[in-house]
């Protein structure tokens, strides 16, 4: 099984000024370099043939070159326990175009739908039950900005889940014109 989605990958800067915020907040998994992107879709586990039939249906797409920058920070949270802090993504329309028509490639491949709206984001750190409380992290970063940065490629990711958090492989790499 392949445990695969599909993102950007910001430039060097944008990497570093994250990095540069990661802390402060008591038992939180920060992502390292490697693992900072904004994800277009995340698509889950599926076997070999459906990831090569994904693969496909990706290079097929009419792809617009979205500029993104980055635009203040937040945590998501479930039932009230906050899981995830983020870096927001001011989107332009390439980049709502591009997840668009990622999702209606992904289709085209079998792949059901995501129900949850679009929110473009940077994970920042995974958090556990222990953590330390995040709203300084949230208030220090709430006004995070950044230059706009265009970007030329878009990434079909595998997953891979250890001891040390999750490894990301580039599958594939689609130049966007």
């Amino acid at each position: 099984m392949h445990r695969l989605f599909v993102a950007l990958r910001p430039p060097y800067a944008m990497r570093a000024q994250l990095i540069g915020l990661m802390g402060g907040v008591q038992n939180a998994r920060w992502q390292s370099d490697d693992q900072l992107h904004l994800t277009l879709r995340f698509i889950g586990e599926v076997d070999g043939r459906k990831a090569d039939d994904i693969a496909l249906a990706l290079h097929a797409i009419d792809r617009p070159r979205p500029t993104i920058a980055l635009a203040g920070a937040g945590s998501f949270d479930r039932r009230g326990q906050v899981h995830t802090l983020w870096a927001g993504v001011a989107a332009d329309d390439a980049l709502k175009l591009l997840h668009d028509r990622v999702e209606r490639a992904l289709a085209r491949a079998g792949v059901a739908p995501d129900e949850r709206a679009y929110k473009p984001h940077i994970t920042m750190a995974r958090l556990s039950r222990d953590a330390g409380p995040v709203e300084p992290f949230v208030a220090r970063a709430a006004g995070l900005t950044s230059p706009p940065a265009t970007i030329d490629a878009f990434i079909l990711f595998e997953s891979s889940l250890g001891s040390e958090g999750a490894a990301y492989h580039a599958v594939a790499r689609y130049p966007l014109t």
